[in-house]
């Protein structure tokens, strides 16, 4: 006697449950706008925002960058041009270069949001985990902020990447995680998406307007009297800046000096080429500005004044001098008092080469140890 072996017939699995469709319809819609982003060993999320490959991110996932790499949904892989970024609030616009095609997109919500609302993130997730949906609900409204607190699972990498509502409309932009002692808390929070858009907006805006053309700076010459003013040039953030140039030559020790009663002063030198070599805030005294650089080559460098604070107006004075010689570099150590290295940090803003404005970078400014 033998027996027929029975055959199990497998339905295929359909989701009943009204939440299930939900997540599926919203990871449908969504994650294809939703792209990886590397920058100099840091890794985040962004958002597709315009067909012709406009991105919005972090802020601090491309700080200090001009290009990044960004990778779609599809694996399809692009360098990405950082064309904008914020200090308040910490956001970012990335262009994608060669793009043929139109991508799909992400349309900024206009509904109102409330508290216990369903939301969805996506993004990836430690830099490894590209294309993760994680759900949750509005928690809490920071209307001081234009902050979106959300029970949402967000870990790092996840900056940048959309919150979403159950249309799949972008709410928020993912930005921080609350995490004491680095234990998981459940408290993530995104910058709300009318925000956003004004970000979004203003950059384009700031792309489209002509450079002011540069005031002619001379060296050993008598202080620049200025003034930033809410008719002066402006950074996709709102703040004011001016832009002076001078000739340079190879080898010579320049001392600039931007001293205010009413802003908090910042510089920022860029060379011949187009490249920044040098910042500073409060290298003078108090929050005066004082760089001191020495030229590696000949040619036109050009100067940006501007204030750290977003908004501010107010009268500056302005002066450069050439130093006779260059700073000594045969002091014994063991004699210095006080050793303060400059370089290019976390506060640094960032002129990007096609010199359309400046890049305001986050205020994240490591301590000093």
């Amino acid at each position: 006697m033998y027996l027929l072996p029975w055959v199990l017939a497998i339905p295929p699995v359909v989701a009943q449950d009204v939440n299930e469709q939900t997540n599926i319809r919203v990871y449908r819609l969504a994650s294809p706008a939703v792209v990886s982003i590397k920058s100099s060993g840091r890794s985040g999320s962004g958002t597709i925002v315009d067909p012709q490959g406009l991105i919005l991110t972090s802020g601090h996932v491309v700080r200090g960058q001009n290009q990044v790499t960004v990778t779609l949904s599809n694996k399809q892989r692009f360098q990405g041009n950082v064309i904008a970024v914020s200090n308040s609030p910490d956001l970012a616009l990335i262009r994608l270069a060669g793009v043929k095609n139109n991508l799909p997109f992400l349309k900024f919500s206009t509904s109102e949001i409330q508290v216990g609302q369903r939301v969805f993130a996506i993004g990836d997730p430690f830099g490894r985990f590209a294309g993760t949906l994680t759900t949750g609900i509005v928690s809490r409204l920071e209307p001081e902020r234009q902050l979106i607190q959300t029970d949402a699972a967000l870990n790092p990498g996840n900056s940048g990447g959309p919150l979403l509502n159950s249309k799949g409309e972008l709410i928020g932009i993912n930005t921080v995680i609350f995490s004491p002692n680095n234990t998981p808390t459940g408290i993530g929070f995104a910058i709300n998406a009318t925000v956003a858009r004004e970000f979004f907006q203003n950059a384009q805006a700031s792309k489209t307007k002509a450079s002011p053309m540069p005031i002619r700076l001379e060296l050993n010459g008598k202080a620049v009297q200025d003034n930033l003013t809410s008719s002066a040039p402006t950074l996709p953030d709102g703040s004011y800046y001016r832009v002076y140039d001078f000739v340079g030559e190879a080898g010579k020790t320049i001392v600039i000096e931007m001293s205010s009663r009413e802003i908090d002063p910042y510089l920022v030198l860029v060379d011949p080429k187009g490249e920044q070599v040098a910042e500073d805030d409060d290298g003078g005294n108090g929050s005066d500005a004082r760089l001191i650089y020495t030229l590696k080559m000949d040619g036109v460098y050009t100067l940006y004044a501007n204030s750290y604070e977003v908004g501010e107006t107010g009268k500056y004075s302005l002066k450069a001098q050439l130093l006779d010689r260059a700073p000594r570099s045969d002091i014994d150590p063991s004699t210095i008092l006080l050793y303060r290295v400059g370089s290019l940090g976390e506060r640094s803003r960032v002129i990007p080469k096609d010199g359309s404005f400046l890049m305001f970078i986050p205020s994240m400014a490591k301590q000093d140890s």
